[in-house]
């Protein structure tokens, strides 16, 4: 499942990109917003692959590597996940190589993947949860036009704030 932008290539992700995933998502910058266990090796990175790459053959995962049209290498991943059980709503999650930020480039994936999300997953509404730190992430949200669901709150971490846009 592949998608093209202006500048991006949105595409799966493969044992090819081993050392890019280990890049991203070993990133201190990218980890200071999202608590998770993050790879240490390229057998981590591997794991994670394949973990991938499993879900999304169970169809629970849409998940997409993020790079320019004429590089191979990745510099961020999109995804759709915690889809709903009548699978009308999905949760999105991204993330950008720090150097990368402030281009437009993750502005481009989204709307893509919102694209995909409505038109070919027929989704209703698409959640987006981040830290209330991460103003980048909460600016490219409101840009979007995702609401704050102040009423709403992240269990598992106190720091992150729930977003929520509906298909017009």
């Amino acid at each position: 499942m592949k998608l093209e932008t202006e500048r991006l290539v949105l595409k799966e992700i493969h044992e090819g990109h081993i050392e890019d995933i280990l890049r991203i998502r070993s990133n201190e910058i990218i980890n200071q917003y999202v608590k998770r266990n993050y790879p240490k090796t390229n057998y981590d990175a591997l794991e994670f692959i394949l973990h991938i790459k499993r879900k999304t053959q169970n169809k629970e995962i849409v998940f997409w590597g993020i790079s320019y049209k004429d590089t191979p290498n990745l510099i961020g991943t999109i995804c759709l996940w915690k889809f709903s059980e009548d699978r009308e709503t999905a949760e999105v999650g991204y993330e950008l190589l720090p150097e990368y930020h402030r281009k437009g480039l993750m502005s481009e994936a989204l709307n893509a993947v919102l694209n995909y999300g409505y038109n070919e997953l027929q989704l209703l509404e698409v959640l987006a949860i981040t830290s209330r730190f991460n103003e980048n992430s909460k600016q490219l949200l409101l840009k979007y036009h995702f609401t704050l669901e102040e009423d709403q709150k992240d269990e598992d971490n106190p720091d992150n704030i729930i977003f929520s846009l509906k298909r017009d």
